[in-house]
C-alpha cells in the first residue's frame, strides 16, 4: 500500500511539473527572450555563434576582463590603468561580435534578392510555399542553405509552417529575412493571387538598397577609421608612459586616477559620436 501510495504521488507531481518540463509548441509561437538578450542572442546569430548561449558569452567577457586587469597591474602598477583596461576588456567581445555580425550582414545582402527570386520561381511553377521554401536548401544561395535545410527537417517532422518559420526567422536573425519569411506567413494565412508580384518588387527593393548601401559605406569607411586611430592613439601613448616609475607612482594618486577615468569617459562618448556620424542606421527586427 506504502508503495502504491508512493506511486501515485510521484505520477501526480509528474503530471504537475509536465506543463514546464515539456511545453507544448503545437499551433503556439516560440517564446523567444526580450531586451537586451534579445539583442545579444540576435548578435551571435549573425555572428555565426549560434551555439553560444547569452550566459556563455556574458561570464566569458567577465573573466576575460578580469584577466587583462590583472595582467596590465601586474606589468604597469597603476590602479586605475588596470581598472579602464578591464573595462575595455569587457567591451571587446561584444564590439568583435558586433563587428564580425555587421560584416555577415553585409555579405548576405547581396544574397537576399537570389533567395526572393527562387521564391519566384518555385511559386510559378506551381509549388505550395512550404515546398518552395524547402528547396530553398538545395537550390538557394550556399549561405543559406543550412538555415533553409534545418526548415525542412522541422517542416517534415511537425507540418506546421506558422512554427517552422518563426524557428528559420531566429536561426537567420536577420530583418530581411523576417521581411520575407513574413510575407510568406500573410501569403499562406490570408492567401492572394499577387505573391509573386510582391516579391518581385521586394527583390528589386533589396537589390537597389544594396546598391546604395554600398557606395555609401565605401565613402564613409574613412571616417571609421578615423574614429579608431583618435580613439586608440592616446592610450598608446598612456601605456608607454606608465612604464616610467615616476609616471607610473603619479598615475596612482587620486587625481592621477580621475584624469584616466575621465580620459576613458571621454574616449567612449567621442568615439559614439564619430560612430553615429560615419554609420547609416541599422535594420531594425520588427517582425520578431
Amino acid at each position: 500500500m506504502t508503495i502504491a501510495l508512493g506511486l501515485l504521488l510521484g505520477i501526480g507531481l509528474l503530471l504537475t511539473a509536465s506543463p514546464f518540463l515539456w511545453p507544448a509548441t503545437a499551433g503556439v509561437r516560440e517564446v523567444q527572450p526580450s531586451g537586451p538578450l534579445r539583442v545579444i542572442r540576435d548578435r551571435l546569430v549573425q555572428a555565426g555563434l549560434p551555439q553560444m548561449s547569452v550566459l556563455t558569452f556574458v561570464v566569458a567577457s567577465v573573466v576575460l576582463a578580469i584577466a587583462v586587469a590583472a595582467v596590465v597591474f601586474a606589468l604597469l602598477p597603476v590602479s586605475s590603468l588596470a581598472l579602464a583596461a578591464g573595462v575595455v576588456a569587457l567591451v571587446i567581445p561584444a564590439v568583435l561580435v558586433r563587428t564580425r555580425a555587421r560584416s555577415r550582414r553585409r555579405a548576405a545582402r547581396v544574397v537576399w534578392p537570389d533567395v526572393v527570386d527562387h521564391l519566384v520561381s518555385a511559386v510559378r511553377s506551381g509549388l505550395a510555399l512550404p515546398d518552395g521554401v524547402v528547396t530553398l536548401s538545395h537550390s538557394g544561395p550556399p549561405p543559406t542553405r543550412a538555415a533553409f535545410a534545418s526548415f525542412e527537417a522541422d517542416y517534415r517532422a511537425t507540418g506546421n509552417f506558422s512554427l517552422c518559420l518563426d524557428r528559420l526567422k531566429a536561426r537567420l536573425a536577420d530583418p530581411v529575412a523576417d521581411r520575407i519569411l513574413e510575407t510568406l506567413r500573410m501569403s499562406r494565412e490570408v492567401g492572394g493571387s499577387e505573391l509573386t508580384q510582391v516579391l518581385r518588387n521586394l527583390s528589386a527593393y533589396l537589390r537597389q538598397d544594396a546598391a546604395i548601401r554600398s557606395e555609401v559605406e565605401a565613402r564613409q569607411s574613412w571616417v571609421m577609421n578615423a574614429a579608431r586611430l583618435g580613439v586608440a592613439a592616446p592610450w598608446i601613448v598612456l601605456l608607454l608612459l606608465s612604464s616610467r616609475p615616476e609616471a607610473a607612482s603619479a598615475y596612482n594618486t587620486a587625481a592621477g586616477g580621475l584624469l584616466i577615468l575621465g580620459g576613458l569617459v571621454v574616449s567612449v562618448i567621442a568615439y559614439r559620436i564619430m560612430l553615429a556620424i560615419g554609420r547609416l542606421p541599422e535594420e531594425r527586427r520588427w517582425f520578431e
